[in-house]
């Protein structure tokens, strides 16, 4: 059987050489060349690797690449620094026997960090490695929705993002952008644990469903951590324009925070100030 990580290690190449084009690297691509990408031999050439070696790599046959011909196909792929990373986490993975067993228990949000969401003043929400809402402020609340509506195993932000009842929002100018960066990070969680069973259904489930899932998935983009900003059509408030980042918190691979901000003494500001009002005389009991 395919060690998984040779198997999405071999994927992860087969995307980054089909991005590449001849003129890229400094090839002539020839009169009657059948594929946009570079092809294996050539990429091959350009790493100083043999065509077969490279193929069994591409494969996911029982090839154990060492440091320098991981550097040397960094290079040659012309990828940045978390594609490196990336790649040299699935390769030093794919050298090991994978563990007879492995913890896949639930994801645990401290105590300590439940109350760093309520004394914060600005939408905040905890993400498990695979994308899934661990935990929300009241402001993340007034901005979102209450995630208590929502199922417990459909609180993921891939899944809410491609939910169907939800197309409307696909039409934002920002909606591929924010969904290729959640996507690089699930990515980037796969890479440390590719069997694991959330990532697994979550894949699953949206590559059967989606076809713009799977268009961004097949593209293998890789994410540590992102940032952005974002639009948010609010009714009672009017729009509302807000920076988002990305915090690591404790554990590896661990949870992480998203954050969002209003610059300061701007309408914006104003708007989100109002909103957590309303929000606020809404959930006050009667």
């Amino acid at each position: 059987m395919t060690h998984p990580y040779a198997r999405e290690l071999a994927d992860f190449l087969r995307a980054r050489r089909s991005r590449l084009h001849p003129s890229d690297v400094g090839l002539e691509p020839g009169a009657n060349r059948k594929v946009t990408g570079l092809r294996r031999e050539e990429l091959a050439l350009l790493a100083g690797l043999s065509t077969d070696y490279y193929q069994r790599m591409e494969q996911g046959r029982e090839v154990r690449p060492s440091d320098d011909v991981l550097d040397a196909l960094a290079a040659a792929l012309a990828l940045d620094n978390e594609e490196r990373r990336h790649l040299f986490t699935l390769a030093h993975a794919a050298r090991r026997p994978m563990p007879a067993q492995v913890d896949h228990g639930p994801e645990r949000v401290p105590a300590s960090t439940y109350r760093l969401l309520q004394v914060m003043d600005t939408p905040a929400v905890v993400l498990g490695r695979h994308l899934d809402i661990l935990a929300w402020n009241t402001m993340a609340e007034a901005l979102l929705g209450d995630p208590d509506d929502y199922p417990p195993d459909r609180l993921n932000m891939l899944l809410l993002m491609f939910d169907d009842t939800r197309t409307a929002e696909r039409r934002c100018q920002d909606w591929e952008r924010q969904a290729l960066d959640y996507i690089g990070m699930l990515r980037t969680a796969v890479a440390t644990d590719p069997t694991h069973p959330r990532a697994t259904a979550i894949v699953g489930e949206l590559s059967i469903r989606s076809p713009e899932f799977r268009r961004l998935w097949s593209r293998h983009d890789v994410r540590e951590s992102v940032s952005g900003t974002k639009t948010f059509h609010v009714p009672e408030v009017g729009d509302i324009d807000l920076d988002w980042d990305t915090y690591p918190l404790p554990g590896n691979p661990g949870p992480v925070m998203l954050v969002f901000t209003a610059e300061p003494n701007t309408p914006d500001a104003d708007r989100l100030q109002l909103l957590a009002a309303l929000h606020a005389t809404r959930k006050r009991p009667s």
